[in-house]
This record gives structure tokens, C-alpha cells and sequence, in this order.
């Protein structure tokens, strides 16, 4: 048994070298590309920002049916009818994903009168842009409950009919601060790093579960009205992405099966900098980037 054990470990950096170098190949190669024909795609807070645009994108790419969740009526009304208007089926409900009762309820209705949902895009997030000590409790609150608990109860409503169908996609629009934090925006930062870390979870339960894949979006900055008035110091050298931008590589990284996307690229080097770098000199990134300050002209959405 030891023996066994034995011979185990030391090919375990030889197979660890093998999945590198057959990924990294792989990664290379064109991908087969999921056809959208047959999807039913629900997208959180998807009447305004890149919820719009993921919205959009996922009709022009070719999906059967889409359906909008959101707070604000009139955003949801206003996309969901441009939508129509290309084509494409689309269906709008109110719903806050903070309330669980809530989502489960208007998950059923989904069912009912639309059909299963086969790509769950959790999308639905807010900021308030302050830090720990000038948020209020409730505030602090509303961002755990929106961007991190409502992903809990919005797949836990999907995601059974999804194995049972042995078919469907979970998407979680997450963002380089779950992994890079900035201060002014503390309640953002923490709740999407809890983020990730269910999502993290999340695709590795889902390894033997044919059929059933996941993908998390980590964006740089983008130019939306929710990050309104934040400011880098050099905007040329560190533009903010466009949502359209996001939309499309998020679309296509559904239908590419990718577990991961960062945006842009570049966000890679960042995460492993941050790896070994000390905390002194990551500081001084910080302070020379300017994301030290960036929160100090944020408006955030009106």
C-alpha cells in the first residue's frame, strides 16, 4: 500500500505537466462552438447595462427564447421589447434576487409559462461605492444579499431541472475585485469574492455531472452607469471595457464551454502578481495606478 501510495506522488507532477501542456494545446486549437437554437436563457438584472447587452447578444447569437429579470419595470419593458423587435422571443418578470421566496416563486412561473431555463446568467449586482465606516448597515447588507445569496437562490431554483435535463449552463458576471480589491468599494469587493468562491465550488461539483457546465466572467472596469464617475490615472494605458465588449466574450466563452474568462487578457498577469509580490510593493502598484483613489469621484448609478 505504501509502495502504491509512493509511486502515486511522484507521478503526480508528471500528470500535472501532461493536463498543462494538453490544455495550453488545446486552448490553441479552434473550439466547436454550442449551438444557442434551443436555449431558454433567464439573465439577472438584465434590463440595463451588460445585462442589456448579454440580453442582446444572446438573441443576435441565436437563442430560442430570452427572459429578463430586474427591479425596474421600465428598463426591462424598454430591452425586452428591442428584443422582440429582432426577433427573438423574449419575456421580462420583476424579481429581486434577495429575496429568496420571491425568486422561487417567480421561478415557477418562469416554468409555467416560458419553459425550463437551460443558461442561468446570474448578472444582477450593485455597489455603493463607500467604505467600511461611512456604509450603513443596510447598505452593507443589500450587496451580500443581491450579488452574492441571490446566486444561491437563483441556481438552486434552476439548476435541478438542469441535471435532470442533463442540460444547462450557469453564468456568473463576476469581476477582477473579487480577486484584486480596491478600497472605496468594500462592500463590492468582499461580495464578489464570495462570488467567485461559489462559483469556484460550483464548477468543480459539477465535473461529473454530464451536460452541466459553468462559467465566471471576471471584467475589468466597465463603462456602465453603475461605476459611474470612477476614475483611473491613466484611462489610455487602462481603458474601461465596453459592456458590448463583455457581452459578446461572455457569449461566446458560454458557447466555447470555458470555465474562466478574464477581460481583458492582461487581468492574468495581474492575479499572479499578486501571487508572490509583497504587500509593500503591491501597495505601491496601487498608489501608482491610482485605484487607491479611483472610488473618490464615484457617482454611481442615478
Amino acid at each position: 500500500m505504501e509502495l502504491k501510495s509512493a509511486c502515486r506522488m511522484l507521478l503526480f507532477p508528471v500528470q500535472m505537466f501532461y493536463y498543462i501542456v494538453r490544455a495550453s494545446l488545446f486552448s490553441l486549437l479552434p473550439s466547436r462552438r454550442k449551438d444557442l437554437s434551443k436555449e431558454v436563457v433567464l439573465i439577472t438584472g438584465g434590463g440595463r447595462g451588460i445585462g442589456r447587452h448579454l440580453a442582446k447578444e444572446f438573441a443576435k447569437q441565436g437563442a430560442r427564447k430570452v427572459i429578463l429579470w430586474g427591479r425596474t419595470e421600465k428598463c426591462l419593458k424598454e430591452t425586452a421589447e428591442e428584443i422582440s423587435l429582432s426577433g427573438t422571443e423574449c419575456h421580462y418578470f420583476i424579481c429581486d434576487v434577495a429575496n429568496r421566496e420571491e425568486v422561487y416563486k417567480q421561478a415557477k412561473v418562469v416554468r409555467e409559462k416560458v419553459g425550463d431555463v437551460t443558461i442561468l446568467v446570474n448578472n444582477a449586482a450593485v455597489v455603493h461605492g463607500k467604505s467600511l465606516m461611512d456604509s450603513d448597515d443596510d447598505s452593507l447588507l443589500k450587496s451580500q444579499h443581491i450579488n452574492t445569496m441571490g446566486q444561491f437562490w437563483t441556481t438552486k431554483a434552476f439548476l435541478p431541472r438542469m441535471l435532470e435535463l442533463q442540460h444547462g449552463h450557469v453564468v456568473c458576471i463576476n469581476s477582477i475585485l473579487s480577486q484584486s480589491p480596491i478600497p472605496g468599494a468594500i462592500d463590492y469587493c468582499t461580495s464578489k469574492a464570495s462570488s467567485l468562491a461559489f462559483m469556484e465550488s460550483l464548477t468543480l461539483g459539477l465535473l461529473d455531472c454530464p451536460g452541466v457546465g459553468c462559467t465566471t466572467v471576471l471584467p475589468f472596469h466597465t463603462n456602465t452607469e453603475m461605476f459611474q464617475g470612477m476614475r483611473v490615472r491613466f484611462p489610455h494605458l487602462f481603458p474601461p471595457l465596453k459592456p458590448e465588449v463583455v457581452a459578446q466574450r461572455t457569449v461566446d466563452a458560454v458557447r466555447a464551454d470555458k470555465a474562466f474568462l478574464y477581460l481583458p487578457w492582461t487581468m492574468h498577469a495581474l492575479v499572479i502578481l499578486k501571487s508572490f509580490m509583497p504587500q509593500v510593493a503591491l501597495e505601491e502598484i496601487h498608489k501608482f495606478s491610482g485605484t487607491y483613489t479611483c472610488m473618490n469621484t464615484f457617482k454611481g448609478r442615478t
